[in-house]
């Protein structure tokens, strides 16, 4: 019995894996974020909607994107994580998908899933948490 104890608490504790880890990319900073965003102002009206996003300017490396999904509400830096922060590695919105544009090579990605639209991108969007309470999201790491 005591070699089944055992061998869940290594199974738990080799299975879960950091958030730290999984967050790693050498191009972008883990810079803290808690912000908040109240739905019923007019500038986030948007997210009211399925499908709709918008960009929030001065939080994370380049801002955030938050996205209404249909079922949940996601949070991504807006910062390319194939590239390190310039101007022209901010993502601009393109409907549920986010583009970034240096030198003349396009990066894409879903902003449903984040993951990158062209086999040849490492990372994925570098995401943030969100929770909903009364209208109000609270995005944070």
């Amino acid at each position: 019995m005591r070699a089944v104890y055992l061998f869940i608490g290594i199974c738990i504790v080799l299975g879960c894996e950091k958030d730290d880890n999984v967050r790693r990319n050498p191009n972008l900073l883990n810079i803290n974020v808690d912000y908040e965003v109240n739905l019923n102002l007019p500038q986030f009206n948007n997210l009211n909607f399925s499908g709709n996003s918008v960009y929030i300017p001065g939080q994370g490396n380049l801002g955030l994107i938050v996205v209404n999904s249909g079922s949940s509400y996601l949070a991504w830096d807006a910062a390319d994580p194939n590239l390190t922060p310039r101007d022209c590695s901010r993502l601009i919105i393109d409907g549920l998908n986010a583009e970034s544009n240096c030198d003349g090579e396009p990066n894409s990605y879903s902003l449903i899933t984040g993951q990158p639209l062209e086999e040849d991108l490492r990372f994925p969007l570098f995401a943030y948490r969100v929770t909903e309470s009364g209208g109000v999201l609270r995005i944070f790491n």
